[in-house]
């Protein structure tokens, strides 16, 4: 596991990330780093259970769908006193996210309604080839 940690002094800007393996194993390790990480910086614990059923939404797709063997996914958080951005990304570029509606009786298909429904914004980047990043973003000081 590789991860980075850093912290700007004084901007409130917090970063960490890591690579982990795609694979069921590392999505999860990517929810518990994410959890104890946002913990450590101190954000609101609901914050805190947002992000963790977003990274597990999003770390468990790319482990599923955007696996290749032999390589990594990489989590990203990065926080400002405002917002809270997730990134996970894989080596399946060319295999985009796609919302679908299952069937009711379905016990897979839903991970990217319940991104809608947890995060503020997500969406996805392109690139370098052959990557893309699948992100959502949560406001940390909700507008009234």
């Amino acid at each position: 596991m590789n991860q980075e940690n850093s912290t700007q002094v004084g901007s409130g800007e917090r970063h960490f990330g890591v690579l982990l393996s795609s694979t069921p194993r590392g999505a999860r390790l990517a929810r518990f780093l994410a959890t104890e990480w946002l913990r450590t910086w101190g954000l609101p614990p609901g914050a805190i259970d947002t992000a963790a059923h977003l990274v597990a939404e999003l770390a468990a797709n790319a482990a599923t769908h955007g696996r290749l063997p032999g390589r990594d996914i990489r989590l990203a958080l990065h926080a400002t006193t405002d917002v809270l951005r997730m990134e996970v990304t894989d080596t399946r570029g060319g295999d985009l996210p796609r919302r679908r509606s299952p069937a009711p009786d379905s016990v897979s298909g839903r991970g990217l309604v319940l991104v809608e429904a947890f995060a503020d914004r997500w969406g996805v980047e392109l690139g370098p080839v052959p990557r893309k990043t699948v992100w959502a973003e949560v406001d940390l000081h909700p507008r009234a």
